[in-house]
């Protein structure tokens, strides 16, 4: 069942699909509305999921379900990584990608590839004081405040 995302309580849990480039007006329109069906349908062993969803840069796609209404499964989880998939196929965009790194410069978001991004490090283009995106996080609440942070509060850090 789809609910806002700002109703999920803090401990709800996501997973962020971070797109190689910026979705057009159209394409999060489309997205919109296949997660919305998506959410709507999800379900655990046939029990209903309360689960949301936003998006953030014209970039990232958040998933969200609130595990006190009914925890995911192994199947549900699956069911997720599809509909990911089928996006990706539909939009020729790559959100599976976890060597695909996103970073601030000034107010853009730019995304590039695990190798470029230690070769702008190496560059002096990005520092530990980098704005990155911990795409790791698995709570609302870590999205909230630990998503977005310098590079050396991040598992970036080991890049150093």
């Amino acid at each position: 069942m789809y609910v806002d995302f700002n109703s999920l309580p803090d401990s709800a849990r996501i997973w962020i699909y971070q797109s190689n480039r910026e979705f057009s007006q159209n394409e999060q329109e489309l997205i919109v509305n296949n997660a919305k069906a998506f959410i709507d349908s999800w379900t655990r062993h046939g029990d209903d999921l309360k689960g949301s969803f936003t998006i953030s840069y014209n970039r990232f796609l958040v998933i969200a379900v609130d595990e006190n209404f009914a925890n995911v499964s192994g199947c549900s989880i699956d069911a997720s990584v599809r509909f990911i998939k089928g996006l990706e196929q539909e939009l020729s965009v790559d959100l599976l990608n976890k060597l695909n790194i996103a970073f601030k410069t000034m107010d853009d978001v730019n995304s590039v590839n695990l190798s470029d991004f230690k070769e702008f490090i190496s560059q002096g283009k990005i520092s530990k004081e980098t704005i990155v995106f911990n795409n790791l996080v698995a709570t609302k609440k870590e999205f909230e405040t630990s998503w977005e942070v310098p590079a050396d509060q991040s598992w970036h850090q080991r890049l150093f």
